[in-house]
C-alpha cells in the first residue's frame, strides 16, 4: 500500500511545508492530466478497504439531501435519521455523531454505500482540481489519506524543479 498507516500522519507532518509551499504553485504549473495521472496510479496500489481511515478518522457533511435520500433508504423520518446518527458542528454541518462512521463495518465496507454522500463520493478529491485549488483540504487530508499523501509525493517528484 506505500506508506504504513501507523506511519502516515508522522510522515505528513514532516511534509507539511514542503507540501504547502509546493501546492502554493501547484494550480499554476501542474496540468491535470498529471493529477489523474497520479491519481490513477495511487489507486492501482492503495486498497481503500484495507485503510478506511477516512470513515474511522474524517467525517463527511450530510447535506440536505443525502440525509433525504438515506432517510428513506432506511425507512427513516428525516428528524429520526438526524437524531440518531448526526450532530451539527461548528461550521453549522450535520456530521455523523461518532467516529468511525456509524455506517461503517468491521470489514471496512459501507452500509450505505451506494447512497453515500457526496462528500463521500468525491474524497479524497486526487481526481479534480480540489486537489491543487483548496491546498488547505488536501494538506487536512493528507494526514489521514495515504492516496493524497503519494499523489502529493508523485506531482512534487514530477513538477518540483
Amino acid at each position: 500500500m506505500g506508506i504504513p498507516l501507523s506511519d502516515l500522519k508522522k510522515k505528513a507532518a514532516e511534509k507539511q511545508k514542503e507540501n504547502a509551499t509546493f501546492l502554493q504553485k501547484a494550480a499554476k504549473k501542474v496540468p491535470m492530466k498529471a493529477v489523474y495521472k497520479a491519481h490513477e496510479e495511487a489507486f492501482a496500489k492503495i486498497d481503500c478497504l484495507e485503510c478506511a481511515n477516512c470513515c474511522k478518522q474524517l467525517g463527511p457533511r450530510f447535506k440536505t439531501t443525502d440525509i433525504g435520500r438515506l432517510a428513506g433508504k432506511m425507512k427513516m423520518r428525516e428528524s429520526v435519521f438526524i437524531e440518531t446518527y448526526l450532530r451539527v458542528d461548528e461550521d453549522g454541518d450535520y456530521v455523523a455523531k461518532t467516529l468511525p462512521c456509524p455506517f461503517l463495518g468491521a470489514d471496512n465496507y459501507c452500509f450505505i454505500y451506494e447512497d453515500r454522500p457526496g462528500d463521500c463520493r468525491k474524497y479524497p478529491y486526487t481526481d479534480s482540481d480540489v486537489l491543487l485549488k483548496r491546498p488547505k483540504t488536501t494538506l487536512a487530508n493528507a494526514p489521514y489519506c495515504p492516496a493524497v499523501f503519494d499523489v502529493l509525493e508523485q506531482l512534487k517528484k514530477a513538477f518540483s524543479r
